[in-house]
């Protein structure tokens, strides 16, 4: 914890008094020195909420200088919390284009919990995923933000959703959260083997590994898979279910400022509460790292600032 000097907002900038912000993977990665383009000294945080000076409550956009190509990021695109200071202070300047009203149904700390994962989700989910009413979705590895907010728009959008994890207690909190079927992958490596071939219509994951191979598997002909991350790195999988049933495997990464404005319409929407695991004072901010290092939480961790 350090005292540094309050942000000056430069022209088409706004400075925000943080009242809550939340965790994401990337901080626990540039703590650790594994995410590119470190630069030190550096304030973390991608996700805030609080008010600006004139006393709005909002909500951050965390996505700075996407472009004008709705479909990709530009290459001068980045995240606030590294390279550009973020939110784990009292006050962060940002561009007043990335600044929304707080949706009203939503505690601050609730808003904070939704920016960097409610927006990837939303990509992923609606976006690049065209999520349908009626349609089967399989989110593997429930448990972090944005694969609760997967579930949660999923079933706001009225798909049926399966779900996967190592972890009875997630699957537990998954079902209270809407999801239809769940399934233990730890108790059964064969899982995929649980669902019908062809029952799935989309696939959001963020692990690759051997879970892209088994997904493949249970879609339906001209279903799509989503891919976000990759915690379990490169996959191999067979060729042949991909042509042959005229599969699409679509990429996608945080999302436009046309994405993060339907992601607050769905969210007010349908008044869609964030699943919050726990939140920490800002005193005690280490102990929240070390529990998104270990990856017990599930949902979101959040941060008060005084």
């Amino acid at each position: 914890m350090e005292e540094v000097e309050t942000p000056i907002p430069g022209a088409d900038e706004t400075r925000v008094r943080v009242r809550a912000a939340a965790f994401n993977r990337r901080d626990v990665f540039i703590t650790q020195g594994l995410y590119p383009g470190i630069d030190l000294p550096r304030t973390l945080g991608s996700d805030g909420a609080g008010e600006t000076e004139d006393g709005r409550a909002v909500v951050i956009d965390p996505m700075l200088e996407w472009g004008d190509d709705p479909r990709v990021w530009s290459p001068q695109a980045s995240i606030l919390g590294m390279p550009r200071d973020g939110t784990f202070a009292q006050y962060v300047v940002v561009p007043r284009d990335n600044v929304y009203a707080k949706p009203a149904h939503l505690t601050l700390e609730e808003a904070a919990a939704l920016p960097l994962a409610g927006l990837t989700a939303y990509r992923a989910v609606v976006t690049r995923g065209d999520l349908r009413a009626g349609e089967t979705i399989l989110i593997p590895g429930i448990g972090g933000g944005v694969q609760t907010f997967a579930l949660l728009f999923a079933k706001a959008l009225g798909a049926r959703a399966i779900v996967t994890s190592g972890s009875d207690v997630k699957l537990e909190r998954a079902r209270a959260l809407g999801a239809d079927v769940t399934i233990n992958y730890g108790a059964n490596p064969d899982w995929h083997k649980a669902l019908k071939r062809g029952e799935v219509d989309i696939v959001v994951d963020s692990s690759g590994g051997d879970t892209l191979g088994k997904v493949l598997g249970v879609l339906r002909p001209g279903g799509r898979v989503v891919i976000y991350g990759g915690t379990r790195l490169d996959s191999t999988f067979r060729i042949f279910p991909l042509f042959w049933n005229h599969l699409d495997i679509r990429g996608t990464s945080m999302g436009s400022p046309a994405d993060f404005r339907g992601m607050l319409d769905l969210v007010n929407l349908h008044e869609i509460h964030p699943a919050v695991d726990r939140v920490y004072a800002m005193d005690a901010v280490n102990d929240a790292i070390a529990q998104m290092a270990q990856s017990e939480q599930f949902g979101k961790i959040v941060l008060t600032i005084p």
